[in-house]
């Protein structure tokens, strides 16, 4: 268990500066908008002192922030938790005082001492989930799980940085649009606009094991957006990772929660692997990895497995069909259990000096807090991102589709260009609101100059979505002709002749290449900024209905016109059928 310092480092000067009634005796770290220092009270003794950066105090969001993150610590209360002791978020300089850990944060104490392995991973692992399962308990996520926000302390690990939290019953951070975290520990859910939920917190609990456990962010460094590309696709790099361990921590790294292990799962086959027994995988009944017993352990009594079955199951209820232990593992300790904390709890606010704590001589620490921002660890907010948070428009995406192939199957020429205009404006869309994005991010906030630097860009943008349209159109295009030759095939076995330029063909094998641009390679700028332009053309309900209505008029239209012509489409601008060579011309 983790202590709180109590004695100031030596060789401080005599005389210190002050914030409230606190003395700052040391520098920990700081970043953009905050400075977090170590604080001495008026006994002496040690807490952490997480201060807004005199030019930043005057921004009422930041004092918002604060003051969230105050009211999001107050509910959390366990050792494995930086708990808060005092605030003053009204102040002329705005703080707030925590428990001093007196320990180094996860990625420079592996810098230093080397990856985790064996008992020390389970270590970690087990009190990250026991803080999570408290955090979780109170209503809140975290968010913001990384490697610079767990500090090390007496080789147990002490979450901090509430900054970004999202509670339960809050529903501004999530309304705001704004992407906040850190690039390869922010879940693929939210990056996509999900609604938070503790699965992101599971997700951030893989990644930073993952990185405990090899000493390199999992998705790896480098430009932002790449980084985040990574995580969405779930090309992540476990080198370095046991190999009895990876599959189960990839498939804790998956995009889709639903596929996800539960973090039960995941300490089970640590606990094997800390007493040398390799977690046995196998395919269950839903086709997904479970973790089956070693062959030589041994059955725990009835009574015994009945508990740590309910320990279990309270700590960490797996999903339907997700990866899962087989046997009864208890996870060492309730995840929601408060435990004690070093400190009697302080009201909000309150200028009384923090009562005492158990005395220890403060560790070598380092930058901490989460506050310094670091090459591979750069904060991506507070930027306003209007693709995070907002509804995706599926029904109309998908009747626009439906629209598309129904066009297709009457005026072929006219549907492939429809289709590629539309993809060159999404994508030109989706390139540049997230160039504006990076922009704010290295600028630290938007400027001014955002608006004319993105026209004066857009030229460049339209030029990259095109060649970008032309290169995924093309295999959309082969997939298209492929399928409606299998098509015309399949109907010709059964009986029913259908040329492959059918009405039929043509209507199935569009679906089937739009499928394929939509989520196949490059697919997913297509995807951001179709659902973007939607948005746009149905801000509100009445727009949605009206615009389904219509998509689905046009494709009853469109379907009543095939039958007209008997299935034989309208090849203009072309003057025939390019693959049988008849013309055709506009008649009926």
């Amino acid at each position: 268990m983790s202590t709180s310092s109590t004695t100031p480092p030596a060789g401080l000067p005599a005389a210190y500066d002050t914030l409230g009634p606190y003395r700052l005796a040391g520098l920990l770290g700081e970043g953009g908008m905050g400075v977090v220092y170590l604080g001495l009270d008026r006994a002496g003794r040690a807490v952490a002192i997480k201060a807004l950066r005199p030019h930043i105090a005057g921004d009422p969001d930041a004092r918002a922030r604060l003051a969230r993150e105050v009211a999001t610590l107050e509910r959390v209360q366990h050792p494995r938790v930086a708990a808060v002791l005092d605030a003053d978020p009204e102040g002329e300089r705005p703080y707030i005082v925590t428990r001093y850990a007196p320990g180094p944060p996860l990625d420079d104490y592996v810098t230093t001492h080397g990856p985790f392995r064996g008992e020390a991973l389970l270590r970690l692992a087990r009190g990250l989930h026991d803080a999570l399962g408290a955090i979780h308990a109170a209503g809140v996520v975290h968010r913001d799980l990384k490697p610079g926000n767990v500090l090390v302390v007496d080789d147990d690990p002490v979450v901090i940085d509430f900054g970004i939290a999202h509670v339960a019953d809050d529903v501004r951070l999530t309304s705001t649009g704004l992407v906040m975290g850190t690039p390869g520990y922010l879940s693929p859910e939210v990056l996509s606009g999900a609604p938070v939920t503790e699965a992101t917190d599971w997700w951030g609990w893989a990644s930073t094991l993952a990185y405990a456990a090899t000493g390199a962010p999992p998705f790896g460094r480098g430009r932002v957006d790449v980084i985040l590309d990574r995580v969405r696709s779930g090309q992540h790099d476990l080198t370095g990772v046991d190999a009895r361990m990876r599959p189960l921590l990839a498939a804790a790294l998956t995009p889709d929660p639903a596929q996800r292990p539960s973090a039960g799962t995941v300490l089970a086959a640590l606990e094997q692997l800390a007493h040398g027994e390799a977690p046995h995988l196998a395919t269950g009944p839903s086709g997904r990895t479970e973790v089956l017993p070693a062959v030589t352990q041994s059955i725990a009594p009835p009574t015994e497995s009945l508990a740590a079955r309910t320990e279990l199951a309270r700590q960490q209820r797996p999903r339907q069909g997700s990866t899962r232990v087989m046997p009864a593992i208890p996870s060492g300790g309730g995840a929601s259990a408060a435990g004690a904390s070093p400190y009697a709890r302080i009201r909000p606010y309150a200028s009384s000096v923090p009562p005492a704590a158990a005395a220890t001589p403060p560790g070598a620490g380092g930058p901490a807090y989460g506050v310094e921002s670091r090459r591979d660890e750069q904060p991506v907010g507070p930027v306003g991102d209007p693709r995070v948070g907002k509804p995706a428009r599926t029904a109309q995406l998908i009747g626009l589709t439906g629209a598309v192939a129904a066009l297709a199957a009457t005026w072929p020429m006219i549907a492939v260009g429809v289709a590629l205009g539309w993809s060159v404006l999404a994508r030109t869309v989706d390139r540049s609101v997230t160039a504006t994005v990076l922009r704010r991010h290295e600028a630290g906030g938007a400027r001014g100059t955002d608006l004319a630097v993105a026209v004066a860009r857009s030229p460049f943008q339209l030029l990259a979505a095109t060649v970008s349209t032309i290169a995924t159109g093309l295999l959309g295009l082969l997939v298209t002709v492929a399928v409606m030759f299998a098509v015309s095939l399949g109907s010709s076995l059964l009986g029913v002749r259908q040329a492959p330029t059918g009405a039929v063909p043509i209507a199935v094998g569009a679906l089937v290449g739009c499928w394929t641009c939509w989520w196949g390679a490059g697919g997913i700028s297509l995807r951001r900024g179709s659902r973007m332009l939607m948005r746009g053309l149905t801000p509100g309900q009445l727009t949605r209905e009206v615009v389904t209505a219509l998509l689905v008029a046009l494709v009853l239209g469109l379907g009543l016109w095939a039958l007209l012509r008997h299935g034989v489409p309208v090849w203009w601008p072309l003057q025939q059928d390019p693959v049988t060579g008849r013309s055709l011309g506009w008649q009926f």
